[in-house]
């Protein structure tokens, strides 16, 4: 594929930055030797699932892809992550701080904000950590399902240095038949530490 064919959103995707900041993108995928491979839906709205995430490292490649894609995406992370100088820079990526110890009914409120906004893309790691865990979170669906806004599933393949967009999905309100469904969409994806692997995704691996 061609750069441009890679990192072309649809009209309706929310968009930000302009050529500089697209092209400083485009440089850092291709200092890092990473590219992009797959058909971001051309929607307003949508929920970003990202998995496997096992490393730091991650980050990087994210924000070279989202300056490549020129994509306004949002992300929660706790508050005691907004230490100077880097608070101001973690908001204009579109990092959104988050205290988890007092935060209530993340759900509705999230939910909500999508149907009070005209665009809106939200990512989310329903692993919730990057080291190994016994159960995905499962808070990403519900927002999903009542905000009425797809799941777009994203991975990171260190296998071959690549974010993959694998497709969509609308949550049907049934979460233990829509949930595998979901997993098995990152069957096959290799994590930079696959010891850290959710349990979800490694019983996934053992079936290849």
């Amino acid at each position: 594929m061609s750069i441009s064919r890679v990192f072309t959103l649809g009209p309706q995707v929310p968009r930000r930055g302009n050529r500089l900041s697209q092209w400083i993108g485009l440089i850092l995928m291709h200092l890092i030797g990473w590219r992009m491979r797959g058909e971001f839906p051309n929607v307003p709205k949508g929920m970003l699932v990202i998995a496997p995430h096992t490393s730091n490292y991650d980050g990087v490649v994210s924000v070279a892809a989202i300056l490549a894609l020129r994509l306004q995406l949002f992300f929660f992370v706790k508050d005691s992550a907004f230490i100077w100088p880097f608070g101001g820079l973690m908001r204009w990526f579109g990092a959104v701080p988050v205290d988890r110890e007092s935060s209530r009914d993340m759900v509705g409120f999230t939910a909500n904000r999508y149907k009070n906004s005209d665009a809106l893309m939200l990512a989310i790691a329903p692993e919730g950590t990057r080291k190994s865990s016994p159960a995905w979170k499962t808070g990403f669906y519900w927002i999903a399902h009542q905000a009425g806004v797809p799941l777009i599933m994203v991975s990171f393949d260190y296998g071959k240095k690549e974010v993959v967009i694998l497709g969509s999905f609308t949550p049907t309100g049934n979460i233990k038949q829509d949930l595998p469904l979901i997993i098995s969409s990152f069957k096959g994806m290799v994590p930079r530490h696959p010891d850290r692997l959710s349990a979800p995704l490694l019983a996934l691996k053992q079936q290849d």
